[in-house]
C-alpha cells in the first residue's frame, strides 16, 4: 500500500494550499490523496461568492483522483495554517468514507504538527451503500 509517504503527502498538500482560492474566508486548505499504486493527487479549496458553491480541498483532491483514473485511494493528508489541526467538514467526511473507506487521515499544520487517524475515528456510523 504505497500511497506516497506521509512526508510526500504533507508536502504536496502544503503546495496545494498555496494555490487555494479563498478571497472571502482567507482560510486556505490543501489536501492530497494517495492511491495504492503510490500516485498522489492534490486539491485546494475554491471559494465562490455564493458560498454554497464553494468546494473543500479534500473533495477537490478526491474528485481529481477519480477523474484521473486513480486506483484504490488509501490515504489523505490535509494541511491548514491553524494552531489546532483542522479536520475535514461533514460533507468531506462523507466523500472520504465513500472513496477511501476506513483509510488513513493525516492532519498537519504549517508549524509541523501532525496527527494520524483512521476515517472511522472522525466519522462513526457512516451512511454508505449498505443502506441503499
Amino acid at each position: 500500500m504505497p500511497a506516497g509517504t506521509i512526508e510526500q503527502l504533507i508536502e504536496a498538500a502544503r503546495s496545494a494550499r498555496e494555490r487555494a482560492h479563498a478571497p472571502f474566508s482567507k482560510f486556505k486548505v490543501g489536501a492530497t490523496v494517495g492511491d495504492e499504486d503510490g500516485r498522489i493527487y492534490s486539491g485546494c479549496n475554491v471559494e465562490s461568492a455564493s458560498y454554497g458553491l464553494t468546494m473543500c480541498a479534500e473533495r477537490v483532491a478526491v474528485f481529481r483522483a477519480i477523474s484521473e483514473g486513480a486506483s484504490k485511494l488509501v490515504r489523505i493528508a490535509v494541511v491548514a495554517d491553524t494552531e489546532r489541526l483542522t479536520p475535514p467538514c461533514g460533507a468531506c467526511r462523507q466523500i472520504l468514507w465513500e472513496f477511501l473507506g476506513d483509510g488513513e487521515l493525516i492532519l498537519a499544520n504549517l508549524s509541523g504538527a501532525t496527527e494520524r487517524l483512521r476515517i472511522s475515528q472522525i466519522f462513526p456510523r457512516p451512511f454508505d451503500r449498505s443502506f441503499l
